[in-house]
């Protein structure tokens, strides 16, 4: 008998995550993702005979109910996305999920396991608010695990994060490609892996433009629209300031934004910004920020797919990737083109 394809199968021949090949088949309205992509996955299903149906196979017994586990909650938009992607996409497969705020605290985390272990439920979805290396407690084992926004250093368990160098990289392009040469980034707390991430994405597209970089114009530290007033200021207080910054996150472009008109300077006229993480207020600002895109929701489906694919019979070895999912550019009004 002819073994049926699955959707690993569509992704493979697509070239897209499974993830993408759920959002495509699946007609969820609002995904980000391009005609051509869509044409590809939808052709690649047809060449396979991929028929629709429960195409992850839980065996019975176990409960329907896949457990996120998240270690903050924020004012930041972070933890809806990936409750809305993880609820989303296992819905998809009729399955329901328990959410668990923990603050990674052993004990309450254990009292959580144990609950879902009890329930012999299909396993958890382990979720970290920033991207980050972490060391997975042994109590975790008990149940299929995968990392969401978070990875070990050695590959236990599949993982997903955003690709922050790319994103970095994209961002500075955009502002490289209107023309700007004299391209300030206000970086986030060294601690953090995105900031590291994005700071390598801005100096790999310098290099590669050829431009050199005047460290003066690099200023490193925080997160918060106050941060990104007082970085903004000092830039832009030095002889020969910048013309263009691309700011660790949207939250700090606010701040520049600010910055600048008190110095009486118009945007993007006179000063061009990036942003990062596209929050929803990104759209609403004056002018609406340019930015990239944070794939929250798409990361959070993915984990779920790959959750529900530890039934499917893979090889373990195969599943214990690292995926890094590409950070879509958004180009609104806050860059113009360098003014001669």
């Amino acid at each position: 008998m002819e073994k049926r394809a699955t959707m690993v199968d569509v992704a493979e021949l697509a070239g897209v995550s499974q993830a993408t090949v759920s959002l495509v088949l699946n007609g969820v309205a609002n995904a980000r993702i391009s005609r051509a992509t869509r044409r590809r996955v939808l052709e690649s299903a047809e060449a396979l005979n991929y028929r629709r149906g429960k195409a992850h196979p839980v065996p019975e017994g176990r409960q329907r109910v896949i457990g996120l586990f998240l270690d903050e909650v924020s004012t930041t938009p972070f933890a809806a996305q990936f409750i809305e992607g993880a609820r989303d996409e296992a819905a998809l497969q009729d399955v329901s999920v328990a959410v668990f705020c923990t603050r990674s605290d052993p004990a309450l985390e254990q009292a959580a396991i144990d609950l879902l272990v009890a329930q012999k439920t299909i396993g958890i979805v382990y979720a970290s608010l920033m991207t980050r290396q972490v060391t997975v407690p042994e109590a975790f084992s008990e149940l299929p695990l995968v990392l969401l926004n978070c990875f070990e250093k050695k590959l236990r368990y599949p993982s997903v994060v955003p690709g922050d160098v790319v994103g970095g990289y994209t961002a500075t392009r955009a502002l490289l490609k209107a023309g700007h040469r004299r391209i300030a980034h206000m970086a986030g707390e060294y601690f953090v892996e995105a900031a590291v991430d994005r700071e390598k994405g801005y100096r790999q597209a310098m290099a590669e433009a050829g431009v050199a970089i005047d460290e003066d114009l690099v200023q490193q530290g925080g997160w918060s629209i106050r941060a990104g007033r007082e970085r903004a200021a000092a830039l832009l207080a030095l002889p020969n300031p910048p013309t263009a910054i691309f700011c660790f996150n949207d939250r700090m472009a606010i701040g520049c934004y600010e910055a600048a008109r008190k110095l009486g300077m118009a945007i993007p006229q006179d000063l061009s910004i990036m942003g990062f993480d596209n929050e929803d207020l990104a759209a609403n600002m004056d002018p609406p920020l340019s930015t990239v895109i944070l794939p929250h929701d798409e990361m959070a489906r993915w984990a779920v797919a790959e959750l529900l694919d530890s039934y499917s019979g893979a090889d373990q070895d195969e599943r214990l990737q690292k995926v890094k999912f590409e950070c879509e550019l958004v180009e609104r009004d806050s860059i113009a083109a360098l003014r001669e």
